[in-house]
């Protein structure tokens, strides 16, 4: 198969042909390195090793996709930097952020197409007829991941005319745009108070079942979003901060 990233490829190579075939520890030991859980103070996951031969630690702490995810990210720094050692951090791990050339990104991205290979994921998606909540932890429950990491695989897969919104107490957002959204649609820099996220993150409210419609404006600016709605809806990946899928109108896609 062409076209395939550095973990797909991996996958394809061990005959890795469904999503329940993803089994990470033995992925690791096809890799030279063995993994031990264990409790971690400050970390979710460390490797150490030479050129042949590692062990990765993870926090046994963790939520189990949590854990997942941090031990597909150190597989990652196994492929990616061998003969270095890296201690990640919860503040390093799955959240996509900083330059291509950043290891912490790279191992992110590696980890990304480690569990949602796209290969198993891409026909999943099209498959599908929109994005939401629901329709998302379908999809993750499928992979054994996260909401988060499916939900930015989601996104990345350009299916739906969608935005990923990070938010959070610590005042940093982070956001990731289908490239199925317009350009023109450009997503605020601020989280507005007439967004259903701003009273999840803030004063607590609780999530909705199903997405709700708002003004444009309280996600974007250009000339004229006042006269457009989309959909939102958000949920809590942690405490302190809200992650929000926004659905812009057919008028708004590329």
């Amino acid at each position: 198969m062409s076209g395939l990233s550095q973990a797909e490829r991996l996958l394809h190579d061990l005959g890795v042909r469904a999503p329940g075939e993803i089994d990470l520890e033995a992925i690791a030991f096809s890799q030279g390195a063995v993994v031990k859980f264990r409790p971690m103070d400050r970390c979710e996951a460390t490797i150490v090793g030479n050129a042949r031969h590692a062990i990765i630690a993870v926090n046994s702490a963790s939520i189990h996709t949590r854990r997942r995810f941090s031990l597909a990210h150190e597989i990652g720094h196994w492929h990616l930097h061998r003969n270095k050692l890296l201690l990640c951090t919860d503040k390093q791990i799955g959240r996509f952020a900083g330059s291509a050339l950043d290891p912490e990104r790279q191992a992110d991205d590696f980890a990304s197409d480690l569990i949602l290979p796209g290969y198993l994921f891409d026909p999943l998606v099209r498959r599908m007829r929109s994005l939401t909540i629901q329709s998302l932890d379908e999809l993750a429950g499928t992979f054994d991941a996260s909401r988060t990491a499916t939900l930015l695989k989601a996104v990345r897969a350009n299916r739906f005319p969608v935005a990923m919104v990070r938010d959070g107490l610590d005042g940093r957002r982070w956001v990731w745009k289908s490239s199925a959204v317009s350009p023109r649609w450009r997503v605020r820099d601020d989280l507005d108070p007439d967004s259903f996220a701003f009273g999840m993150l803030h004063r607590g409210e609780a999530e909705a079942s199903h997405p709700r419609m708002v003004g444009a404006d309280a996600w974007f600016e250009f000339p004229g979003c006042q006269d457009h709605d989309v959909r939102e809806q958000s949920f809590r990946p942690s405490v302190g901060e809200v992650i929000t899928v926004v659905t812009v109108p057919e008028r708004g896609r590329a």
